[in-house]
């Protein structure tokens, strides 16, 4: 389809912000592609690059590859997520560790207006998708309760890592970020990107792309046949996955790094006055819910963004 460059433009800093969330472990970039508008489509345009290409390439040469796997849009969004997430990545390393309770509001806000906004594409509210919604609030919140493995330095280990956590990248409520914190890689990727280590970088993008592939075919089908209930799921998702993003935490179990960093494996939830006696610091209230407010409303600026006929 014909699009302008300011229409480009604008998939580009969708893109841009799908990174920045990617990057943050606890929140989806799948979720902002489906709030601005451009969810389906992706889905779609990375489904269409498949063996059937060798044939199009045959018949119709490059430019006609291009236009089969829409190659405009997945340039811009791509260009976009990759310039954020290696930038915002360094960015969020430090505000994980200095600033947590901040990062944490803005996001907590962005996801809580998430699940209004995808809950409203729900067409019809039944049995089955309550039991859909719930089943996916039970599997996030599960999977936020498992602790974290040991780092895991190996090349192979960090390809299989991306592949899983690109997977959940694109769904929204899931996020890659924290399946990267699960599985141990989350560590050595931050650490590869804040290095410029580019032979990291490049088995984390190579473990990527098979795993999108891969998993781009089963979404279009379940939103070709399935989708309101998909939707229910996906909505329960983000739901239990609020916890983990909640923006005062009381760490249950952690470990030490050899230069003495604690990194956490299990959290618990807690208000910010328990939090204040817990840790005898300031639960920077004010800013957190400013931050909150801010994060909600900008759902409802994407969600405008992604009303607008940029498709």
């Amino acid at each position: 389809m014909q699009r302008n460059l300011l229409q480009y433009i604008i998939i580009g800093l969708k893109g841009m912000a799908m990174g920045a969330a990617d990057a943050v472990p606890g929140v989806s970039g799948g979720t902002i592609a489906f709030i601005s508008g451009i969810y389906e489509e992706l889905i779609s345009s990375i489904h269409n690059i498949n063996f059937s290409l060798f044939k199009t390439l045959k018949n119709n040469g490059v430019k006609g590859v291009w236009k089969q796997v829409n190659g405009n849009f997945l340039a811009a969004l791509f260009l976009g997520i990759g310039i954020s997430f290696i930038s915002f990545m360094r960015l969020a390393k430090y505000l994980l560790e200095h600033h947590p309770i901040l990062i944490w509001s803005f996001f907590f806000g962005l996801v809580l207006a998430s699940i209004l906004f995808i809950a409203k594409q729900i067409k019809h509210w039944n049995f089955k998708t309550i039991i859909a919604l719930l089943i996916g609030a039970f599997v996030a919140y599960y999977i936020t309760t498992l602790p974290s493995l040991t780092n895991n330095n190996s090349d192979l280990f960090l390809f299989i890592s991306a592949a899983i956590a690109i997977c959940a990248m694109i769904l929204p409520g899931i996020s890659g970020s924290f399946i990267l914190v699960l599985l141990g890689a989350y560590h050595t990727l931050s650490t590869a990107f804040h290095d410029f280590n580019f032979k990291k970088i490049a088995i984390f993008i190579a473990g990527a792309v098979v795993g999108l592939l891969s998993f781009s075919s089963v979404l279009k089908w379940l939103f070709n046949n399935y989708k309101n209930t998909t939707l229910s799921v996906l909505t329960g998702f983000i739901i239990g996955s609020l916890g983990v993003i909640w923006p005062w935490k009381r760490i249950l179990t952690a470990r030490f790094t050899p230069d003495g960093r604690v990194i956490p494996i299990t959290q618990q939830p807690i208000l910010p006055s328990e939090y204040k006696s817990i840790f005898n610091v300031d639960p920077q209230i004010t800013y957190a819910i400013s931050l909150m407010l801010i994060g909600f409303l900008t759902i409802f600026i994407l969600e405008k963004i992604g009303a607008k006929k940029t498709a």
